[in-house]
């Protein structure tokens, strides 16, 4: 599909490699004094000169190490700690030294250094900068040998405690770093992890999971050695634990292997991951709901099947509380695996009939891009199922999709592709019960209805609805509204179906002369030759011919051909009209066209009117028609109405109708409206009738 495509980019990539598996750093502010950096090479001398098994050196290591680690909290200090040279001389410390020959006592403060290295480490590596650094210096083959430690059979809370430190630095190092990813499976850092998830302690089981969840983000051969270590069966069995945190990392690590990896998804769901992820969703804790929600959208991107289980396992009315969650991710996360869901047919009625459809629309009003698309994408999957139109009306579903200001391209071309899609339905049974609904419901939903059908209907269809059914009336009704939304969404649909009519007869064309008609032509415009009329015009004369006015106009036939004084008239004296203005309808007489600009348009008309030349009018119609404004359409109106200007009438309401926001906020508004309000309806019944003269809803069966 080729919105589906679309919904990776709103996947927050930062909340698959969990940026919260970084150490958290105190962020207060701090002085760095000048003895600071005397300090740290202090630190690091102490260091690079206690590498032995002597009791009182292993004192002293265990000391520096945990002084530079305590110094590493802060992130102020940790560049300086690096320059300082710490580095070299911790991953040094990340190994025991070497015992006296023959000598197999116990290693004074046996883990303590090595643990407290590995913490400092892992605190400088939170900064991408010293990640390499830290590599370079040798850190992970070292870390992978700490992460193995307890295979010596021993397992003390020492050593529990210090294989976490190691795996928190191999997880620190390896964060939005790929060669990093890559040169811990190359140390054999994944085994040793995925043999951890199963460690007695429960904190050793949380930082093996976060360390596998960064390695197999975007990293396709960690991906694979993690399966083929057989670490899915036991991240199932830690997805039913009853401890959030183990469950969160796990979810987590389940959805990295399974992100742009169908084969692994595959192995997944048949290692039966897909029950206990949809009990996520009722987890008290918010990061598992996220976690699980973006899984089960990854589950059923492509899977017919797998989208119907997810519904079938009761995943639909979780992720419907979790879209009116006041965490925000979790919305997104939820929006995104409906959306998924909701391209299946039968999800979409199911999703709709849960209530989803309300809190979906609601977020097409929020601030966030990557929410408000994922929400959009939902909807587009909702409007694919016709038993979904009304359900979509009925809650106000067009206008927030009309209305809605969204925030990226993207969203607006779903949005469009959405409202579409809906009006691709308004026919047969879909449109009959819209009908019905029309008809029987109370006012408030009838509105609604017509509104909606204003916006999404065939062209077609306007007259069985809107005159047949009198959905007019319902739409005329909003614009005498006392509240401004009202009116204003009455007039977008009056607008949108006026458009709509126009394009099956534009009915504002000028009629076609009942007979043929022959001009004179140009050269016998006031001249002389064998004229037999003249007219006087403010003192000066004007050659006409009788002949040529009689076929012009009734007026003109009355003129010469009644009981008129000027019927035998030689000179007949014109009150009231401008030279210009009356030349300018003669030539029309003569040679039945003329360029009508805006200075004259108006008198013009009113002369066109006098002699009855409804040809001209409609030319002066036209031109004054093009420079109605908010400030003189109210008077435009009038003058339509004095000279009976049908045409510039008919351009009044629809200006009035496409510019009604802004004319509300005008003086005398709503005087014009009422003014107006038996004309829009005589328009409307002309336009629908004559656009579709043929259609009788009545003859069109119902279906119920």
């Amino acid at each position: 599909m080729e919105l589906e495509g679309r919904q990776d980019q709103c996947l927050p990539e930062a909340e698959r490699e969990k940026k919260g598996q970084k150490r958290k750093l105190e962020h207060r502010q701090i002085y760095v004094s000048p003895t600071l950096f005397s300090d740290v090479l202090d630190h690091v001398s102490i260091l690079h000169s206690t590498f032995s098994s002597n009791d009182s050196d292993r004192a002293a290591a265990k000391r520096a190490t945990h002084a530079l680690a305590d110094l590493a909290k802060n992130e102020e200090v940790v560049n300086v700690i690096v320059e300082g040279g710490a580095v070299p001389a911790l991953v040094k410390h990340l190994q025991p030294p070497p015992l006296p020959e023959n000598d197999r006592i116990i290693m004074p403060f046996q883990h303590e250094v090595e643990k407290g290295s590995a913490f400092a480490l892992g605190l400088l590596a939170v900064k991408p900068e010293h990640q390499q650094l830290i590599v370079d210096n040798g850190a992970l083959k070292h870390l992978v040998d700490l992460l193995e430690r307890h295979n010596d059979g021993l397992t003390s809370r020492a050593i529990a405690s210090l294989i976490r430190r190691a795996a928190d630095a191999i997880t620190n190092l390896a964060h939005e770093n790929s060669s990093v990813k890559t040169r811990v499976r190359m140390e054999g850092g994944i085994p040793p992890l995925v043999h951890l998830l199963e460690f007695a302690d429960i904190k050793v089981q949380r930082a093996a999971a976060g360390a596998l969840r960064t390695l197999a983000f975007k990293n396709d051969e960690n991906k694979n050695q993690i399966v083929e270590c057989n670490a899915l069966p036991t991240l199932i069995l830690m997805l039913r634990s009853e401890d959030a945190a183990i469950h969160y990392e796990a979810v987590g690590v389940i959805g990295n292997l399974v992100h742009s990896s169908p084969n692994i998804k595959k192995e997944v769901l048949l290692a039966g991951a897909l029950q206990p992820v949809i009990g996520l969703l009722s987890s008290c804790c918010s990061e598992s709901q996220r976690e699980a929600a973006l899984l089960l959208g990854q589950f059923a991107a492509t899977d017919s099947d797998c989208k119907i289980h997810i519904v079938q396992r009761g995943a639909v009315r979780p992720l419907i509380e979790m879209l009116q969650s006041p965490d925000v991710q979790l919305r997104e996360m939820s929006a995104f695996a409906l959306g998924r869901l909701a391209q299946d047919t039968h999800n979409q009625a199911g999703i709709a009939h849960s209530g989803g459809l309300v809190p979906l629309l609601k977020l097409l009003d929020s601030k966030n891009g990557s929410l408000q698309h994922n929400a959009a994408f939902a909807l587009y999957g909702l409007a694919d199922n016709e038993d979904n139109v009304s359900d979509f009306i009925r809650v106000g579903g067009i206008q927030r999709l009309l209305d809605g200001e969204f925030i990226v391209q993207a969203t607006k071309d779903c949005v469009a592709k959405t409202l579409k899609r809906l009006e691709e339905k308004i026919h047969g049974r879909a449109l009959n019960h819209l009908l019905y609904l029309m008809r029987v419901s109370e006012k408030a939903f009838q509105r609604r209805v017509a509104l909606a059908l204003a916006h999404l209907c065939s062209a077609n269809d306007q007259r069985k609805i809107f005159i047949d059914h009198h959905g007019l009336e319902l739409l005329i009704g909003l614009l005498g509204s006392s509240s401004p939304k009202p009116k204003l969404d009455g007039a977008v649909a009056l607008c949108k179906l006026a458009n709509k009519a126009m394009t099956l007869s534009p009915i504002d064309a000028a009629p076609p002369s009942p007979t043929p008609q022959v001009y004179l032509g140009e050269q016998y415009v006031n001249n002389a030759t064998l004229s037999d009329v003249t007219f006087l015009v403010e003192g000066k004369r004007f050659y006409a011919h009788r002949i040529c006015l009689l076929a012009s106009s009734d007026a003109f036939h009355a003129m010469f051909d009644g009981g008129y004084r000027e019927k035998d008239a030689r000179d007949i004296e014109i009150p009231n009209i401008r030279w210009e203005v009356f030349e300018l309808m003669m030539r029309f007489i003569y040679t039945g066209s003329v360029d009508v600009t805006l200075d004259i348009a108006q008198d013009l008309l009113r002369a066109a009117d006098q002699y009855l030349l409804e040809g001209l009018k409609r030319l002066c119609e036209y031109t004054i028609g093009q420079d109605i404004s908010l400030e003189n359409v109210s008077s435009m109106y009038e003058l339509s109405e004095a000279f009976h200007a049908i045409s510039l009438r008919k351009t009044c309401i629809l200006y009035i109708l496409e510019h009604f926001d802004k004319l509300s906020a005008r003086p005398g508004h709503s005087h014009l409206i009422q003014l107006i309000i038996p004309e829009i309806r005589n328009y409307f019944v002309k336009a629908l009738t004559k656009a579709n003269p043929n259609i009788q809803a009545q003859d069109q069966p119902f279906y119920y």
